[in-house]
């Protein structure tokens, strides 16, 4: 069993993963001002709420986009688990075939939920992450990474329409019963959800005419859950798609 952290703008995604099965997934928030000791009390907390002791734990690996996070992470996982954390990036084989200008631009969440999508799902496939920000990427038929697209995510969307004018409310993430609004809150509610499941609509549209060919689509993220059941394409839903990819990474760089 290893333990897999996905150290996000947003959240931090922890699980822990073996061959069979992801034993549970759990988000805390990301915030550069906590220490390693705040950071390994939270760790410690979530593996004794699921009964698993340090020891059973036998590799550590991470993705991050806040690097200056992750080595206060690391060390946090250090004192919890006596493992050094393998950290995706520079010389980690991912097996991955990315065709892009520069694929030492590629951020390590795109790269980890592309191998997962890959391993799980087969080419040709969209990816679609939807956290801090949404993220879609493409993998040709021939399992190349070729690209793709990032906007603001839903609740940066939703954050920057409250803070940004005088009258609207903040509300929470429900889908309303109407496309149409009635009132000003459902209106909202309206215009985020179906507004953002119809934007990924779109570009899926976009995508395989770009391509030429229909492809998989899989979404994971914090959001994927709200947004995707009113998309009209079908979507494959997996939550645990970048904690999937991560113990795939780990077993080829073991």
């Amino acid at each position: 069993m290893i333990l897999a952290v996905d150290m996000g703008n947003t959240n931090i995604c922890v699980g822990c993963v073996d061959d069979e099965t992801v034993h549970f997934t759990e988000r805390i928030s990301t915030d550069l001002g906590k220490t390693e000791l705040e950071y390994a009390v939270l760790l410690k907390t979530i593996l004794e709420l699921y009964g698993i002791s340090p020891e059973k734990i036998g590799g550590v690996i991470i993705s991050s986009v806040v690097p200056r996070l992750t080595h206060v992470v690391k060390n946090a996982i250090r004192k919890v688990t006596s493992q050094n954390p393998m950290v995706v990036g520079a010389g980690i084989r991912t097996g991955l075939n990315i065709r892009i200008d520069d694929p030492g631009t590629l951020g390590a969440d795109l790269a980890v939920d592309s191998v997962a999508a890959l391993n799980y799902y087969g080419a040709p496939c969209i990816v679609i992450d939807m956290g801090t920000a949404t993220t879609m990427t493409a993998i040709d038929r021939d399992r190349n990474y070729i690209g793709g697209i990032i906007f603001p995510g839903v609740n940066v969307s939703l954050q920057s329409l409250v803070d940004t004018t005088s009258l609207l409310p903040g509300i929470s993430l429900a889908t309303p019963k109407t496309i149409i609004g009635r009132n000003t809150m459902d209106a909202m509610k309206s215009g985020i959800i179906y507004g953002e499941a119809s934007r990924i609509d779109g570009m899926i549209d976009r995508f395989e005419e770009e391509l030429g060919y229909e492809t998989t689509v899989v979404a994971t993220g914090g959001l994927a859950g709200i947004i995707v059941p009113n998309c009209r394409h079908e979507i494959k839903l997996d939550p645990d798609l970048l904690l999937k990819g991560l113990k795939v990474i780990y077993d080829k760089n073991r």
